[in-house]
């Protein structure tokens, strides 16, 4: 099993196309501003997912969910800042990144009982 067959991987890869998708109406004005800090923050997600599957120690990987999940916040904050600066963009993102949040949570949980049975 590879971190591509993870649902969380999945569907913070279609996340991230849904990021780019709602930054792409911003003012041309923030393109290296907060639109390049969100999709990096959105590609982050993922990225620290597959990083942390491929460490080969559960330890490691859980450490690296963590960091997606910081990414994850750090997209929200952001999604908040556009919201407050008028950027429009569908309310469903929030929504499908408070499901990317459970999601996460749940495989470090899962992660985490299985660490506990091994010691």
């Amino acid at each position: 099993m590879t971190h591509k067959d993870l649902d969380v991987w999945k569907e913070s890869i279609r996340f991230v196309k849904r990021i780019y998708q709602a930054t792409s109406s911003f003012p041309k004005s923030e393109l290296y501003g907060i639109t390049n800090q969100m999709r990096r923050s959105a590609v982050s997600i993922p990225s620290n997912i597959s990083e942390g599957a491929a460490r080969g120690s559960t330890k490691e990987f859980i450490r690296f969910l963590y960091i997606s999940l910081g990414s994850l916040s750090e997209l929200e904050t952001q999604l908040i800042v556009s919201k407050e600066l008028g950027y429009d963009f569908d309310p469903d993102v929030l929504k499908n990144l408070e499901e990317i949040r459970k999601r996460l949570f749940s495989l470090i949980r899962s992660l985490k009982q299985k660490l506990e049975g091994k010691e």
